[in-house]
């Protein structure tokens, strides 16, 4: 028996399979673009064909995400919050605080041993704080997006950038350039400033209860969980691969469905 679960996101669409065991048998991460039903099947599709597998393999698809309605393969839709909160508690059985920084939000979960939501806090009203903030900093200072997390490291000084705006924000980073400033230090104002906010709804949970996990396509930036592990003072665990989570999550609740 296998299931596929699906978070159709505003940046990437994920799809991943599991078998009855649990195992996960493939998984795929693909751009989103303007089509999102089409990707959703794409998706399934290339992950089926890793396996050597049809859509007719498929006992139950459950989809997530801000797209998870325009699902055509999907059975259901649940929120990604349940979805993160499932696959991080599989991955992580005694993760209790979730993190999730993605193209367009910024998630804070908290979560008890058997991966139920106790209570968020979620950013999506703006931009500041998640991925496409880093993205229009990298765009101003022209530096590749594989290339600032590791740069950020390097820094020796702690610069502060203060405006929690996205267009604000990019104006003081441009400013700093002009005075001088170094690049791996400006790198470092900029996740910590991430960190910070995040910090922020994390705080309104009641704050940091071990252990912390981070889930989310940021996740692949270490200079933002070196910040973060900074102003949280814990070391923060990282899945496998970070922007399959709440896709894992969907397919969890699928093999539920399906048994």
């Amino acid at each position: 028996m296998i299931v596929a679960g699906i978070d159709i996101g505003s940046i990437t669409t994920d799809a991943l399979l599991l078998d009855k065991e649990k195992g996960i048998v493939a998984y795929t991460i693909l751009q989103t673009g303007a089509d999102s039903r089409k990707v959703s099947e794409v998706a399934v599709d290339k992950a089926l064909a890793e396996s050597g597998l049809n859509r007719s393999d498929l006992a139950y698809v459950i989809a997530t995400g801000c797209g998870r309605k325009r699902a055509p393969l999907a059975r259901e839709a649940i929120t990604e919050i349940t979805c993160i909160a499932k696959g991080v508690n599989y991955l992580f059985p005694e993760a209790r605080t979730i993190v999730d920084i993605g193209g367009q939000d910024t998630k804070a979960v908290r979560i008890d041993a058997r991966g139920r939501v106790l209570e968020f806090e979620m950013n999506d009203k703006c931009a500041a704080g998640t991925g496409r903030f880093i993205e229009v900093m990298a765009s101003a200072l022209k530096v590749g997006l594989e290339e600032i997390g590791d740069l950020s490291l390097k820094h020796k000084k702690e610069l502060t950038i203060s405006s929690i705006c996205t267009v604000f924000a990019e104006s003081e980073v441009i400013s700093l350039v002009s005075e001088g400033e170094e690049l791996e230090d400006i790198l470092y104002g900029i996740h910590r400033a991430i960190a910070d906010r995040t910090m922020g709804l994390v705080s309104r949970l009641g704050g940091v209860e071990q252990e912390v996990v981070m889930a989310g396509g940021v996740a692949k930036n270490a200079g933002v969980v070196r910040a973060l592990e900074k102003v949280m003072d814990t070391p923060i665990k990282i899945p496998f691969e970070s922007q399959v989570v709440s896709a894992l999550g969907a397919a969890l609740l699928a093999l539920e469905k399906a048994s």
